[in-house]
């Protein structure tokens, strides 16, 4: 007998649960583990090795692929969950802006100030940004001010420079809003509802899925969905997971998917590895061959 695919609350085929691979019931459970963990370490009275870092305590999804990406990188990849991790009513933003020589920024402000509250407690422009914030403790405590950084989308490929090192640290990098369109708010109020992943050269990926303070359930279901929805931005999807972790901040990572042994991705693998040699030989003989026809 087929399998009746499971539908959404329009009707609609759900192909991320007719897809998923993981069982909704192991990641309860890992939740409910990591969170007795937490009240364990609170009541013994036990602080965080990192607590200078002042992440507080996190529920966190790591994600191991079975390749070695082609490329790393820095950018954050949204990771929609049904329960934000920030408070809408208590959240601090910081919205960094694009201005010129100053100009661009009090207009800015002004925007921010007629729209609805969507949690930006300061508007900072790229001039302000790069002329107040040089030495290294200035941005540091620029970083330790807020708990969100949006960025418009138009300046985020300078910002790593003029940031430094504490907001890719403390994984607090701004993430990217549209500005272009007219409703400021809106791109505010969705950037701060998702969660992040942080995908680098490695293999493996990490996303936030909870905080100490929330609902064992929701918590859960938040990584449920994050699972989902990261599977989608890795190359090949599933057929490239090789195991999936839960985690708080210092607590043992606590298996919720694991994959077999699959020969044919292994081919794949060899194969795309084996390509990848071929073109860096390519391109190694072009250029020497360039160099020869130049003497």
């Amino acid at each position: 007998r087929r399998r009746r695919r499971k539908r959404d609350s329009h009707g609609r085929l759900d192909t991320m649960a007719a897809e998923s691979r993981v069982n909704p019931a192991q990641v309860k459970k890992a939740v409910a583990a990591l969170a007795k963990h937490l009240e364990k370490v609170k009541a013994e009275g036990k602080t965080q090795l990192f607590e200078e870092d002042g992440d507080g305590d996190y529920y966190s999804v790591m994600l191991s692929t079975r390749r070695v990406p082609q490329k790393g990188s820095n950018k954050l990849v949204p990771v929609k969950i049904p329960n934000p991790l920030l408070n809408p009513d208590k959240t601090e933003i910081c919205l960094i802006v694009k201005d010129h020589q100053g100009e661009g920024h009090k207009e800015a402000k002004k925007k921010v100030a007629d729209m609805e509250a969507c949690g930006v407690a300061k508007v900072l422009g790229i001039s302000k940004l790069r002329n107040n914030y040089k030495p290294h403790e200035a941005k540091r405590q620029l970083c330790d001010s807020y708990d969100l950084f949006c960025a418009d989308a138009r300046v985020l490929p300078i910002l790593p420079k003029l940031l430094g090192k504490s907001f890719f640290k403390k994984k607090k990098q701004p993430v990217p809003v549209d500005l272009t369109k007219k409703d400021w708010a809106a791109q505010i109020r969705k950037a701060a509802a998702a969660t992040y992943a942080h995908v680098g050269a490695g293999t493996c990926i990490h996303v936030k899925v909870g905080t100490s303070g929330m609902e064992v359930t929701k918590v859960a279901e938040n990584a449920i969905a994050a699972i989902d929805n990261l599977v989608q931005h890795v190359p090949r999807k599933w057929s490239n997971v090789q195991s999936i972790y839960m985690k708080t901040n210092e607590s043992v990572a606590l298996p919720v998917y694991n994959a077999l042994p699959d020969p044919d991705e292994e081919k794949a693998a060899r194969e795309e590895e084996a390509e990848r040699k071929a073109e860096k030989i390519a391109a190694r003989e072009k250029w020497r061959a360039e160099m020869e026809a130049e003497r």
